[in-house]
C-alpha cells in the first residue's frame, strides 16, 4: 500500500511539473509583448510659467469641504491646491471619505478610457461631455470596462504654457473650460462603476458650473478625480491601462500625481 501511495504522489508531482514547464514560458513571452510603450500624462512640477504657478503651497492635513473650495468664485480647487497634474480624493468633499493615502491601491491601476471631445471644445469652451459622447465611444470601441478610469480629452492641455488662455476668464472673471456633464458622470459611476474621472483642464466641471455638481457627485461616490492631465491626445482611446501614483500625503484631500498610460 505504501509503495502504491508513493507512486501516485510521485506521478502527480511529475505531471504538475510538466504542466508548469509547458505554460510558464508562454506567460513569460506574452507579457513583454502586451504593451508597446508608455505615455507620461503628467505636467512637470516647477517647469516654469504654467497655468497653476506658483507651485509652492501649504498642504492642509485635513480634507477640505467642497464649500470651502468654491470660495474662489470659479468652483475650482486649483486655486487652493495649485499642483500641476493633481489628484483630488473623495475626502475633498467631506471628512470620513478616503483621503489620498487611503485610496485602495487596486483603484490606482485600471483600464484606461479616453473620450475625445476636442472638436466640440474648440467650438464651445463650456462644452460638457455627454451621455451621447459615451454612447458614440462605446459604439466604436465596445462597452467601457467596469472599474475603468475615464478621461476626457478636450485639447485644453495645449494651453498649459499660456496661463491666461488656460484659465480663460471672461471680463466678469468667470472661467470657461470644457468638462463632464452631470448626467455623463452619473452614468459612468452607476452604469460603468468607474474608479476615477480625469481631464486635461482644471476641473471635471465645465467652466460655467460654479457649484461643481460633477465634482461633488463623483467624490460622494468614492470616485477620485485627476485634473490638468498632459499629453492625453497621445494616449490610446481604448485597450490601454493607466497607473495613477499620487504622493502619499497622510490625511490630505489632494496631492500631486504621476500618471502613466500603458499602450498596446
Amino acid at each position: 500500500m505504501m509503495k502504491w501511495k508513493t507512486f501516485v504522489i510521485g506521478y502527480a508531482l511529475a505531471l504538475a511539473l510538466l504542466l508548469f514547464a509547458q505554460h510558464r514560458p508562454e506567460r513569460a513571452q506574452a507579457q513583454p509583448a502586451s504593451f508597446s510603450h508608455i505615455i507620461d500624462l503628467t505636467h512637470s512640477i516647477g517647469s516654469g510659467r504654467t497655468a497653476n504657478a506658483p507651485v509652492r503651497q501649504q498642504i492642509s492635513p485635513q480634507p477640505k469641504p467642497i464649500a470651502a473650495i468654491m470660495r474662489d468664485g470659479a468652483g475650482r480647487s486649483a486655486a487652493a491646491q495649485p499642483f500641476p497634474t493633481r489628484l483630488d480624493a473623495p475626502g475633498l468633499l467631506a471628512p470620513g471619505l478616503w483621503a489620498v493615502d487611503q485610496i485602495p491601491p487596486e483603484r490606482l491601476f485600471a483600464p484606461l478610457v479616453v473620450i475625445d471631445i476636442r472638436k466640440q471644445a474648440r467650438s464651445n469652451s463650456d462644452y460638457q461631455l455627454s451621455v451621447a459622447d459615451i454612447a458614440n465611444w462605446e459604439q466604436t470601441h465596445g462597452q467601457i470596462p467596469q472599474g475603468a478610469l475615464v478621461m476626457a480629452c478636450t485639447g485644453w492641455a495645449q494651453r498649459w504654457s499660456a496661463p491666461r488662455e488656460y484659465r480663460n476668464r471672461d471680463r466678469h472673471g468667470v472661467a470657461h473650460s470644457p468638462g463632464f456633464s452631470l448626467q455623463a458622470a452619473q452614468f459612468l459611476v452607476q452604469g460603468r462603476n468607474v474608479v476615477g474621472l480625469g481631464i486635461d483642464s482644471a476641473s471635471p466641471d465645465a467652466g460655467d458650473e460654479t457649484d461643481s455638481p460633477v465634482r461633488a457627485y463623483a467624490l460622494s461616490h468614492s470616485v477620485y478625480q485627476i485634473e490638468n492631465v498632459a499629453n492625453l491626445w497621445q494616449a490610446p482611446e481604448s485597450g490601454g491601462l493607466v497607473l495613477v501614483a499620487p504622493a502619499k500625503l497622510q490625511g490630505s484631500s489632494s496631492a500631486p500625481v504621476r500618471v502613466m498610460a500603458l499602450a498596446r
